[in-house]
């Protein structure tokens, strides 16, 4: 498995969060959710300006084996989208913590970052889950 980013912080759904230094939140998928997956075939993005709420679904991935919810980690309002995902949603599966990320959010409420898994603590559920 891939080294996880100090920097993030996730959700017990595989997702991941990246505190920007201009106060946004970048989301994506854990590189350990894109290994489940498969070879992705498809991203349903949010739309820009939707609100979204944390722990509900607001983005899909599908793969050759199943199709996938991706939650928002935090409330607030979808201000950047990953665009290129749509024609290469392989992205994700070659760089899930990088280029594979799949929307920004401005968020309304910051602190509920501080409810999100660490990365060592994310670490331990993927660990947890394989015995």
């Amino acid at each position: 498995m891939n080294e996880i980013p100090g920097d993030l912080k996730f959700l017990k759904s595989h997702e991941w969060a990246r505190m920007e230094d201009d106060g946004t939140v970048t989301v994506g998928i854990s590189d350990h959710a894109q290994g489940q997956l498969g070879d992705l075939v498809y991203v349903e993005l949010p739309s820009l300006g939707d609100t979204v709420e944390a722990g509900n679904a607001c983005a899909v991935v599908e793969s050759v084996k199943a199709a996938s919810d991706v939650y928002s980690p935090v409330s607030g309002k979808v201000i950047k989208v990953n665009d290129a995902l749509a024609d290469a949603p392989e992205t994700i599966n070659a760089d899930a913590f990088g280029e594979g990320w799949i929307f920004r959010i401005a968020p309304s409420n910051p602190s509920e970052m501080d409810e999100l898994l660490t990365p060592d603590d994310y670490a331990e559920q993927i660990e947890a889950a394989s015995d």
